[in-house]
């Protein structure tokens, strides 16, 4: 019987993801990329907000059990708005749900994966955490806590 592998020991409730909770989309500016979204192709529009932290404004867009989300860069300094520079418009990440964020982190450090966030910090819409694209195979991954998930209250939410 083989050994078991480091997978095998971690608790299935770590090693899975959820469901895809948004795509976001880069884009220089709000208003033409809502024409498109919201009104070309009648997607409703569930907010609008700026993320002073991240010097970003936001919209989310629901679109069955996932939303797109849209990102303006509002400085011109940010890593978001080099992302726009050099690649225009476009996909920028996808973000998957996860139940335990922290645990979850761990688990990908000790697979080595490279994270850009070592630990859950605050987002738009709960906690979350971004994965280096190059462990991802050239995609950034951006990962959420669950509504109610243990960095919620940690984080004030």
């Amino acid at each position: 019987m083989p050994a078991p592998s480091s997978a095998d020991k971690i608790p299935e409730r770590i090693r899975g993801l959820g469901r895809i909770h948004h795509v976001a989309v880069v884009v220089e500016r709000m208003e033409p990329a809502l024409e498109f979204w919201r009104d070309s192709l009648g997607l409703d529009l569930e907010v609008v907000a700026e993320m002073a932290q991240d010097q970003v404004r936001i919209a989310f867009l629901p679109v069955g059990e996932s939303k797109i989300e849209l990102v303006e860069p509002t400085d011109d300094t940010t890593g978001v708005a080099r992302f726009l520079a050099k690649s225009g418009e476009g996909v920028h990440h996808v973000c998957f749900e996860v139940e335990n964020l922290a645990e979850t982190l761990l688990r990908l450090e000790i697979d080595g994966i490279e994270l850009i966030d070592t630990a859950p910090r605050k987002g738009a819409e709960g906690p979350v955490a971004f994965l280096h694209p190059r462990s991802c195979h050239g995609v950034l991954v951006e990962l959420i806590e669950a509504p109610g998930g243990p960095a919620w209250a940690a984080l004030g939410y």
